[in-house]
């Protein structure tokens, strides 16, 4: 398979709702391809990128955390500002155009509490929104904000995307973004390899 990925794959699955095979990304991964294949995410607060060339039937999808990081981790993926250029420069690297370029965005849910004056899921989505504005790729479409929790399916061939927001009760998307952002205040990160 053509793809590139931040971090060691999960692997690829059936996924049985959208009725292809599909290859699941966790916070701070990214994957570029033009196999047919689905990328499929969870996201609370974190953003997922969705570019795609039309015209090479390449895509990727990024899943960052944080809008920006610090300058000793440069490399990692989890935040958004590395996430876009690692994401752009693998599609420009296997022959994509940036002025074919089209995004669709998805994610900031407001999902954890206690964030109230800075929600996280605010900043992210603000935080893709100007970039792809200052980078001069379109929007063609996003579903960004609210309270709830949300699993996408990107196909990177047609650049078509499926939303299915979840249920506010869905504890475990809260419970796994704090155990994250826990372990980002905790851990370093080694190379370019995370380890959680």
């Amino acid at each position: 398979m053509s793809a590139t990925l931040a971090v060691p794959s999960t692997g690829g699955y059936f996924d049985s709702a959208l009725q292809t095979r599909a290859i699941r990304l966790l916070p701070a991964d990214y994957l570029v391809t033009d196999q047919p294949v689905a990328l499929v995410t969870l996201l609370g607060s974190c953003v997922a990128a969705c570019l795609y060339d039309p015209a090479m039937r390449l895509g990727g999808m990024n899943h960052f955390m944080l809008p920006g990081g610090d300058d000793n981790d440069a490399t990692s993926a989890r935040y958004g500002v590395n996430a876009m250029e690692l994401l752009i420069n693998d599609l420009l690297k296997r022959g994509a155009r940036r002025q074919r370029l089209q995004a669709k965005v998805f994610g900031g849910g407001n999902v954890l509490s206690g964030f109230h004056s800075h929600p996280i899921g605010t900043r992210n989505a603000r935080f893709v929104l100007d970039y792809l504005d200052a980078e001069k790729i379109p929007v063609l479409a996003q579903d960004l904000g609210d309270t709830q929790a949300r699993k996408v399916g990107f196909f990177v061939q047609t650049g078509r995307s499926l939303v299915k927001r979840l249920p506010a009760t869905r504890d475990e998307v809260v419970d796994a973004e704090r155990a994250l952002y826990g372990r980002l205040a905790r851990a370093p990160v080694a190379g370019t390899v995370e380890l959680f």
